[in-house]
Order: C-alpha cells, then sequence, then structure tokens
C-alpha cells in the first residue's frame, strides 16, 4: 500500500461503482472500501456511487456507509438522455476527478481492497498502460459466470482482434483507467461498452496499451439466460461495428427477436468521448 500512495505522485484516484437495485450489497461494498482506502490510507481520493434509477434503497444505503452518490438523472439533465451499463458508466466519469478510475460492479460480493490496489498498480507505475482489467476466477459450485464472455466474446475477438485474446476476462465490470486516455474514447451506452472500448483503447493506443491483473476470486448476482440474450446481442452487434463487419444488417432493424414473436431492441447508441464535451 506504501509503494501505491508514494506512486500517486500527487496524483488523484477515484473509485467509481455504477449501480442499480444493488442494496442487498452495495452497503458492505462500499463500507469496505470506504474505511480500508479512504479513512485508513487516503489512497483513494473519491469514492462514488452512480445510482441508475434505483427503485430500492441502493442509493440511501450506499450514502450512510460513505460513498457520493450521485442520480444518473443528474448526468441525463446535462448531456441529454442514455439509457444502459455503459450510460452509467460514462456518467461515472463525468462526475469524477480522478486522473486514475477503478470500475466496479455493485453487485459483488467478494471485493478486497487489493483488488482496487492491484487494478492501479500498473496504471501508476507504467506510463504506456491506459486500461488495466481484473482477471478472477468464478466458482462453477456457485454458478460459474462468465457465459457471454466464453460464448461470445473470446470467439468474436479470436475472430477479429485476436491479439486481445489473451484478456482472461474482457467484459469484467472491474476494471481502471487513466483518465486521460478513457477521455478520447466514446462509450457505448448498452451492454457493448466493455468490448467497444477495448477495441477502441487498442486501436487508438496499441494492445500493448491494455493489460490485466489477476485479483482472486469473484462472487456476483448471475442474471438469467433471458436477459443475457440482449446482452449478447448488444456485444455481437457493437463489436461487428468497431471492426468493419457489420454491412449485414441495418442499424435501424438491431433487435432481438423472441420465440413468441416480441422483439426487444438493441442499445448501441454512444455518449461522445468525454475530452469532446468538456
Amino acid at each position: 500500500m506504501d509503494d501505491a500512495i508514494a506512486a500517486k505522485a500527487g496524483r488523484t484516484v477515484s473509485v467509481c461503482i455504477p449501480c442499480k437495485n444493488e442494496a442487498a450489497t452495495i452497503g458492505a461494498l462500499v463500507r469496505l472500501l470506504h474505511e480500508s482506502l479512504v479513512e485508513r490510507t487516503g489512497l483513494v481520493d473519491e469514492l462514488i456511487v452512480l445510482d441508475d434509477n434505483s427503485s430500492d434503497d441502493t442509493a440511501a444505503i450506499a450514502a450512510a456507509n460513505g460513498a457520493t452518490v450521485v442520480s444518473i438523472n443528474t448526468v441525463n439533465e446535462v448531456y441529454g438522455p442514455g439509457r444502459g451499463k455503459g450510460n452509467a458508466l460514462w456518467a461515472t466519469l463525468a462526475v469524477s476527478t480522478g486522473d486514475f478510475i477503478v470500475w466496479c460492479d455493485g453487485d459483488v460480493t467478494t471485493v478486497e481492497p487489493s483488488w482496487v490496489l492491484g487494478l492501479l498498480m500498473p496504471l501508476l507505475t507504467e506510463t504506456d498502460v491506459a486500461l488495466v482489467k481484473a482477471s478472477y476466477h468464478r466458482p462453477i459450485d456457485l454458478g460459474g459466470g462468465g457465459r457471454t464472455t466464453e460464448l461470445v466474446a473470446r470467439p468474436l475477438l479470436s475472430l477479429f482482434l485476436p491479439e486481445l485474446t489473451g484478456l482472461h476476462q474482457p467484459l469484467s465490470g472491474e476494471f481502471a483507467g487513466r483518465r486521460s486516455a478513457i477521455e478520447q474514447i466514446p462509450f457505448v451506452k448498452g451492454w457493448g461498452v466493455e468490448i467497444a472500448m477495448l477495441a477502441d483503447i487498442a486501436e487508438r493506443f496499441g494492445a500493448s496499451a491494455i493489460a490485466q491483473v489477476d485479483v482472486g476470486e469473484r462472487q456476483h448476482r448471475h442474471q438469467t439466460l433471458d436477459r443475457l440474450g440482449v446482452q449478447a446481442a448488444e456485444v455481437i452487434a457493437t463489436l461487428l461495428g468497431r471492426v468493419g463487419a457489420d454491412k449485414a444488417f441495418a442499424a435501424d432493424q438491431l433487435a432481438l427477436l423472441r420465440p413468441n414473436g416480441t422483439s426487444e431492441p438493441l442499445n448501441l447508441d454512444e455518449r461522445p468521448p468525454m475530452r469532446s464535451v468538456g
């Protein structure tokens, strides 16, 4: 920890947690990070929870445990309407000030302060690193995980961006970035945000600008297969658009078609690079 604090060299760190309806897990997560990294060591300068219109007590619980809570509506009112995970991630970039940002999902139950430290160190010590992804083990007996990663993201990366296939968890919600680099790329508003970020960082700075750190074991809430279908479709469409292989579908017809005849539009809209709206 002392090495990381010394390596900050006067620079600042923000930990941002975008979440929606995470009342069951957000309190313990925020309390742990606040006590360990804000109060005790001072490694983290900002701990922000971005509340994406939760219908439960997520915001109140996060605030009571030490987080600065910001509503997504505050950002949408300034920059225009938006929805989705990527929209929430972009919003955390808008409301935070740290030179380095560490992101964490709000439903994770196994986070340790060492995760933040591990994700930060490559950024603090290597000037050519722009993005650091977490790598972790997901216990099979507790539901496993990474279904979209293994069945969608990894095959796509293998076919179109093989230089990124060394990433064990390309869609991980735990990652860190250098603000000066992250502000130069757009954010897809939906589930394609992580894979688009990898493609855009690799294109702009080179694949070597993306590092990964093993943080151990990850446990979290799992989505149903029904919801994973939308997630998978948005990841596919996003990456195909990035690599120029999207000519087979029309943008105004993008939807996940259900067997019962219903359809769900895909969220492929983007927020512009933060640097362009400052």
